[in-house]
C-alpha cells in the first residue's frame, strides 16, 4: 500500500499535467518503437476491421456468435485506441505530457472497454455453453432480443463504476513528482503519485477488478468444465474434435487475456515494479489485441470461407 507523509503545505501544487515516461529510458529505441507500434495498430485495425465487416455482411455470419465476435472486434479496436494513438504521439514528437484532464479520460476508456471487453468473453462462453449443452433449445435461448441485451449490457453496465473510480482517483491531491512511469494513465501509477494514504482507493480497485475481472472469469471456466463434460460423452470422434475446435479459439483469448489483466490489478501495490507493469500493459492492451483476430481467422473455418469470399470479389 503507498503510505505516504503528507508534505508541509507549501509544497503542495495543483497539477495541471503528467509526464508520461513509457520508453523514455531507451532512447535510441524511439523511432523503432513508433515504427513497430503504428505497424501494429494499423494490423489491428484492418483485422478487426475486416472481421467486423464480413460478420456484417455474409449471410452465412448471421449467427450469435458472429453477432458477439462482431462486437468482440469493434470493442477490440476501441480498446486499442485508447492507448496506442497517444503512445504513437509521445514517440514521433517526444513531447510526454498530458492535461489532468486527458489522463483522467484516458484512464476512464481503458476501464470502460477493458471491463466491457471481461463481460462480453463470458457472454461469448455462456452463447458456447447453450449452442453445445442445449443444442435443442439454442434458438431459442439465443434470439436476436436476448443477444442485442446482453451486447448493450456488457458495453454499458460498468460505466457507472468506472466514472466513479476515475473521478474518485483524480479529485485526490497530488504532490512532489508529475512522472508516470508508464505507458499510458493507468490506475496504480497514477496513485503511486497521490499524497497520503490510498488505501481505500486500492480496495475500490481490488472491489471493480473482482466484479469486472475475477467473476467473469470463473463464469466462463464454470461454463467450459460443463462443456468439457459433454463433449467428453459424445461418441464420435470426429464429433469431440469438432467441439473442441469450436471453442478452442475463445479458450486461448481468454487464459491470456485475464491471465495478463489479473497479475496486473489483483496484486498488492507493493508488489508492482515498473517494468513489469510495462511488460504487462503492452500484453492485455495491445499485443492480444493483434493476435485475437489471427486465432479466431485461422482457426474458424466459416470466417475463412467467408473471408476468401471478399477477397474474390
Amino acid at each position: 500500500m503507498a503510505h505516504q507523509e503528507k508534505p508541509p503545505e507549501g509544497n503542495l501544487t495543483e497539477l495541471m499535467e503528467f509526464v508520461l515516461l513509457g520508453f523514455a529510458d531507451m532512447p535510441h529505441l524511439q523511432w523503432f518503437l513508433f515504427g513497430l507500434f503504428l505497424i501494429i495498430y494499423i494490423i489491428i485495425l484492418m483485422s478487426n476491421g475486416t472481421i467486423f465487416l464480413i460478420t456484417k455482411m455474409d449471410p452465412a455470419l448471421q449467427s450469435p456468435v458472429y453477432f458477439f465476435l462482431s462486437n468482440f472486434s469493434f470493442l477490440e479496436t476501441c480498446y486499442v485506441s485508447a492507448t496506442l494513438p497517444r503512445m504513437l504521439l509521445n514517440l514521433g514528437t517526444q513531447r510526454r505530457r498530458i492535461s489532468v484532464v486527458s489522463c483522467a479520460t484516458q484512464m476512464f476508456f481503458v476501464l470502460m472497454f477493458g471491463g466491457a471487453e471481461c463481460l462480453l468473453l463470458a457472454v461469448m462462453a455462456y452463447d458456447r455453453y447453450v449452442a453445445i449443452c442445449n443444442p435443442l433449445h439454442y434458438p431459442l435461448v439465443m434470439n436476436h432480443r436476448v443477444c442485442l441485451q446482453l451486447a448493450t449490457g456488457s458495453w454499458t453496465i460498468g460505466i457507472p463504476f468506472h466514472i466513479g473510480q476515475t473521478c474518485q482517483i483524480f479529485s485526490l491531491t497530488f504532490c512532489g513528482s508529475n512522472h508516470i512511469s508508464h505507458l499510458f494513465c493507468d490506475i496504480y501509477p497514477v496513485l503511486k503519485l497521490v499524497c497520503g494514504d490510498t488505501f481505500v482507493n486500492e480496495m475500490l480497485v481490488y472491489t471493480v477488478a473482482v466484479l469486472f475481472g475475477m467473476v467473469p472469469f470463473l463464469l466462463i471456466l464454470g461454463s467450459y468444465s460443463k462443456i468439457m463434460s459433454i463433449i467428453l460423452k459424445l461418441p464420435s470422434a470426429t464429433s469431440r474434435s469438432k467441439a473442441f475446435s469450436t471453442c478452442s479459439s475463445h479458450l486461448m483469448v481468454v487464459v491470456v487475456f485475464f491471465g495478463s489483466a489479473i497479475i496486473t490489478y489483483l496484486r498488492p501495490n507493493t508488489r508492482h515494479s515498473e517494468g513489469t507493469d510495462k511488460v504487462l500493459s503492452l500484453f492485455y492492451a495491445i499485443l492480444i489485441p493483434m493476435f485475437n483476430p489471427i486465432i479466431y481467422s485461422l482457426r474458424n473455418k466459416d470466417v475463412i470461407i467467408a473471408l476468401r469470399k471478399l477477397v474474390c470479389k
